[in-house]
């Protein structure tokens, strides 16, 4: 297993790991601005497919983060990708948002409710019964069940949100199929975002905050995986699972040269 002095590109998570709550996690800005200072091929992903990456590098900007849109590789990317590879210029059926819409655009799909080869479930705010139950009729004639991310909560300010996760599970209950789920823990997210820079998994690292996405992924995908402990995880966390990140630090700004720990 590498080092972390063997890595030459890195992935990184988003949420809990660069911002919380739309505001910049100390040496984030910092960690990101000295691997553009040496060349360090990166991209930052994320399980959300609700924006697109220029709406994501927007979002990053407002928080005090610079994240070119080429720089980010989201759920819907991925998914988008997936499916070109397995039905160039196919058909599809999309409940989402803008960054699973364009996505799939972008990637030649054709958008259409009569047969569609593929149904897509992206993250919204806006769930429809309507959309759902359409949804439900064309995986029960055939169409096959793809969604971009198991997250089954979204957080707000107010608390957590149905997500993605939830509306895959109230399509399983209603047609008895189960979706092919693109994004994290998918270690297919990980390897088509090598792809994108031209990585391989023996020098590139990952770092999240999550050990049941980000981390599993990572050891799947043959990363050298970093946990920080800015997003959601603890100590008794990690215990829970049978499995270990390569290291683990209290935040990005550990991964700085000069800190203690970089």
């Amino acid at each position: 297993m590498a080092s972390r002095d063997d890595i030459e590109c890195w992935l990184t998570d988003m949420d809990g790991v660069l911002v919380h709550e739309n505001r910049a996690i100390p040496g984030a800005s910092e960690l990101l601005a000295q691997w553009r200072d040496e060349g360090t091929p990166f991209l930052v992903l994320t399980n959300n497919s609700i924006f697109t990456p220029r709406d994501l590098s927007a979002r990053l900007r407002s928080s005090g983060i610079d994240v070119p849109e080429e720089s980010i590789w989201t759920s819907a990317l991925a998914t988008a990708t997936f499916l070109q590879s397995q039905s160039p210029g196919g058909t599809a059926y999309v409940v989402g948002e803008a960054g699973i819409l364009t996505a799939m655009h972008e990637a030649g799909f054709i958008m259409t409710e009569s047969d569609p080869e593929y149904v897509v479930i992206g993250e919204t705010r806006n769930y429809s019964f309507e959309a759902i139950t359409k949804a439900i009729r064309l995986i029960g004639r055939g169409a096959r069940f793809i969604s971009t991310n198991p997250d089954a909560t979204g957080p707000s300010a107010e608390g957590p949100l149905p997500a993605t996760g939830a509306i895959n599970a109230l399509i399983t209950k209603a047609t008895g199929k189960e979706p092919y789920i693109v994004g994290k823990p998918n270690p297919m997210m990980f390897r088509s975002a090598l792809n994108r820079i031209g990585a391989h998994s023996e020098n590139t690292g990952m770092i999240g905050d999550r050990m049941d996405t980000d981390i599993v992924a990572g050891i799947e995908a043959g990363l050298h995986t970093v946990l920080v402990m800015s997003g959601i995880s603890d100590p008794a966390e990690i215990d829970r699972y049978p499995f270990r990140p390569s290291e683990t630090v209290n935040s990005v700004a550990d991964l700085l040269k000069g800190s203690a720990d970089g």
